[in-house]
């Protein structure tokens, strides 16, 4: 046997199951970049819709945030929807509605319009952005499942510097995002209409992807997760594989929202607060901040909307570059380590963006005027917070939440932390316009500043290490803990 396993031909097995994993994780990831594009279209669009709508501070940070609130939903419902029809059928659905969104953001004549497209598309991101790291998690071998999760914050950063490449191209080919471009339509229109083509690609390729092998066994069609199982790995340990996936589920039950309350205690697993914090302080960092309302803070800070969307492309590369350090490090130094890092250098960042956004003089209408080098600083800073971000709490925060929890209760836990990752996002990107046009850029940055020791603090006293250790055994050690 270890001469046939040491064969070319075995081999040869291994890296094209591999190569099948690879596709999977990407097709699934891919409602990330959905996410992504949309993220970067709004940072594109936001005077525009201003402009269009008419609309105040507080409504046009409603406007950018009103995707927000859908997605919240969306994380709540699709972890027990995925358990219950499958993770397939459930982004086949968030692909459909993803579609609906970007022609109907497009096409809105009125601000109402606009937020209930943008609240469809929500619903779509939030279940698309906690089924592919689960998906993923459940199919990747343990010793590639960190940087195989990292895929769903990749595809994120990818489609914000395509969306920040397209608003670009377009504005700079209209003139302005609220100028005529084709067919009449204004450019704004059509940065949205633009989500369109990764949208019918996503659900192009879920019609060709296997439902997940976990969630087979839980339903009872061990055969189909056999045969999933033994597309993706060697044979030669499905059964036992399928035997120790069904050790750690509860058979003959429905999950359960109450599923993440221990039995002996009656209060949520502690897993459950250690997810929560993981998604909320995220947010709280204002990393969004930035990609939402890019075009909006650079012109502010004295640039052109034409050097501003250039700011962004900019912006949108380091993001990607260092999300790809992400994928390099996670399975080799660990999860622990990079938020930590990562927590400490968005801090100094964001101190150092609150002390010159705070110290520039005012300029008219409510812009800042950079002295001297103080827009260079703030260029270096912004860029060095984005990527302190994109190799450690972008990437890190789903690896851990699509792993960490237990198989009993993986569905729920992963809905609730969803929507608190998603309120937390509502918030920041709500309050910000209303922060900037009250206390300034400085005092803004300089409270995300805060949030960023915060999670220092927290990753050191509360997040174990999951680097390495099958879903299983993590499975077993928590439900000892319930």
């Amino acid at each position: 046997m270890a001469d046939s396993e040491s064969s070319p031909h075995a081999t040869q097995a291994v890296r094209g199951n591999l190569a099948k994993v690879i596709f999977l994780s990407l097709t699934a990831a891919l409602g990330g970049f959905l996410f992504g594009f949309d993220s970067g279209v709004i940072n594109g669009t936001v005077d525009a819709l201003q402009e269009e709508f008419g609309s105040s501070d507080i409504g046009t940070g409603f406007n950018v945030a009103s995707m927000l609130l859908g997605s919240a939903v969306g994380a709540f419902f699709a972890g027990n929807l995925a358990d219950r029809i499958g993770r397939r059928w459930t982004m086949i659905l968030t692909a459909l509605a993803f579609m609906l969104s970007s022609f109907g953001s497009g096409a809105a004549g009125s601000s109402v319009v606009f937020v209930m497209a943008r609240v469809v598309g929500g619903l779509a991101v939030g279940a698309a952005s906690i089924l592919a790291p689960a998906y993923i998690s459940e199919i990747a071998p343990a010793e590639v499942r960190g940087s195989l999760s990292t895929l769903q914050q990749l595809m994120i950063v990818v489609g914000l510097f395509m969306a920040f490449v397209n608003n670009y191209f377009i504005a700079q080919a209209a003139g302005s995002a609220s100028m005529d471009f084709w067919l009449g339509f204004e450019a704004w229109q059509w940065m949205y209409w633009m989500e369109l083509v990764p949208a019918a690609v996503f659900l192009s390729a879920l019609l060709f992807i296997p439902e997940s092998p976990r969630y087979l066994v839980a339903v009872g069609q061990e055969d189909r997760a056999r045969a999933v199982l033994t597309s993706l790995q060697t044979a030669d340990d499905v059964d036992a594989k399928i035997a120790d996936i069904r050790s750690t589920l509860q058979e003959k039950r429905k999950p359960r929202l109450t599923d993440v309350i221990q039995k002996h205690t009656g209060k949520i697993h502690p897993l459950v607060w250690v997810g929560i914090g993981l998604a909320s302080l995220q947010q709280l960092t204002g990393i969004n901040v930035v990609f939402y309302y890019g075009g909006t803070l650079w012109q502010a800070a004295g640039f052109s909307e034409s050097s501003a969307l250039l700011t962004n492309v900019v912006n949108g590369s380091i993001n990607v570059l260092f999300t790809f350090v992400a994928i390099a490090l996670v399975d080799r130094v660990g999860r622990r380590p990079l938020l930590l890092v990562g927590s400490l250098g968005q801090a100094l960042m964001l101190g150092i963006m609150a002390y010159v956004f705070g110290t520039a003089a005012q300029g008219g209408a409510g812009g800042i005027e950079m002295q001297g080098n103080q827009g260079v600083v703030a260029l270096v800073a912004a860029n060095a917070y984005i990527a302190f971000f994109a190799f450690s709490w972008g990437p890190i925060m789903w690896v851990m939440l699509g792993e960490m929890f237990p198989n009993r209760f993986r569905g729920a836990a992963l809905s609730i932390c969803g929507v608190v990752q998603w309120l937390s996002n509502f918030l920041v990107t709500w309050t910000f316009p209303v922060l900037l046009g009250s206390v300034g850029l400085g005092v803004s940055y300089g409270i995300y500043a805060a949030c960023g020791v915060v999670a220092f603090v927290f990753v050191r006293l509360f997040v174990a290490e999951t680097k390495g250790r099958t879903l299983e055994d993590m499975s077993r050690e928590a439900e000892v803990a319930s």
